[in-house]
């Protein structure tokens, strides 16, 4: 393997000194799955909204395949402008209450997997990271009208116990925070992984509320004070939308009502902890949730389903509207 540390170029001011040691490590990687586009939402929101340093920018040319992942570009009449260039790096952040934490955020890395994953756990030693906490998020039959439930894994036992209900065993598809989380707990640090369950209709539109909850739980892992009020307001904005087409169409309000009949049915009475102060959702296992998706997306109710909801847009024509349509790639 070449040398991880040349992977990245950093701030030495910053990675020399002392100031990074003992922060937590939040991160997420956009390009697998993102369903609802939580990840890309809640490095946007703490990117825009706190304070932060760069301390580290990982290299795309060595990481990822541009022909499978174009980035954008804009032709601006009659010439070439506004490059987009993929990014992944590593800030120094501060919190509601100035609180510094570290944030590993950007792209997933089409290549070189175990080389940037030995580069981050250098990182970690480096640094004496107390705890890392990353997130993710998957398609769900689940209904908008309730709370959306989250699958917690990792080797924090006091972060994890009491959320899961089932614990099957189950092959996915790996994503590189999948492989991340497995060699930092080889190598004996603390590791935290949540992934939010997004209803399937709404999976390929941005859905703020389920970037809410992640942030409620990142922030709750690491005793931090995320960003939230933007992102509360424009789910406010969204779940008038959906309300419009749901109330538009009898089909789509028999699927909702039917996939709430079940929710309800599968929480029942159980007693759940949550990280948060307010009551939550039911929480699944990370195995689980996989094994879910693919038996409910292969199955006949999910076409008959789908095809009802889709039915809504071409009724309602309006574009501005999130697209209430399933997602067809699933997996925690």
């Amino acid at each position: 393997m070449l040398n991880p540390e040349t992977l990245f170029n950093s701030n030495a001011d910053l990675i020399n000194g002392q100031q990074l040691r003992g922060l937590p490590l939040l991160a997420g990687f956009t390009g697998f799955v993102d369903a609802g586009h939580v990840v890309s939402q809640v490095i946007e929101e703490m990117l825009t909204t706190l304070d932060h340093e760069l301390v580290a920018v990982f290299d795309a040319d060595q990481l990822i395949d541009y022909r499978s992942r174009r980035p954008r570009i804009t032709f601006a009449e009659d010439h070439l402008a506004d490059y987009h260039p993929p990014r992944l790096e590593l800030h120094r952040v501060y919190d509601g209450m100035g609180v510094p934490f570290l944030l590993l955020a950007g792209f997933e890395p089409d290549l070189q997997w175990e080389r940037f994953i030995s580069a981050v756990t250098g990182l970690v030693d480096r640094f004496e990271v107390p705890l890392v906490s990353w997130i993710n998020s998957v398609p769900m039959p689940v209904p908008h009208t309730r709370p959306l439930g989250v699958t917690v894994h990792g080797n924090r036992a006091d972060l994890i116990e009491g959320l899961n209900t089932w614990r099957p065993t189950a092959e996915l598809q790996a994503s590189v925070g999948h492989l991340l989380e497995l060699r930092l707990i080889e190598s004996g640090h603390d590791v935290v992984g949540y992934v939010v369950h997004v209803p399937h209709y709404l999976a390929e539109a941005e859905y703020p509320p389920a970037a809410v909850t992640a942030l409620e739980y990142l922030g709750a892992s690491a005793s931090l004070v995320l960003p939230t009020d933007r992102l509360r307001e424009a789910g406010r904005d969204v779940e008038r939308q959906i309300a419009r087409q749901v109330d538009g169409s009898a089909d789509v309000r028999g699927v909702v009502t039917t996939l709430e009949q079940r929710y309800d049915e599968r929480a029942g009475s159980a007693e759940r902890r949550s990280l948060l102060v307010k009551e939550n959702s039911e929480l699944a296992d990370a195995d689980e949730i996989g094994a879910a998706v693919e038996a409910y997306l292969a199955s006949p109710q999910a076409a008959d389903e789908s095809e009802q909801l889709l039915e809504v847009d071409r009724k309602a024509g309006e574009t501005p509207e999130p697209d209430v349509e399933p997602k067809d790639e699933a997996g925690p």
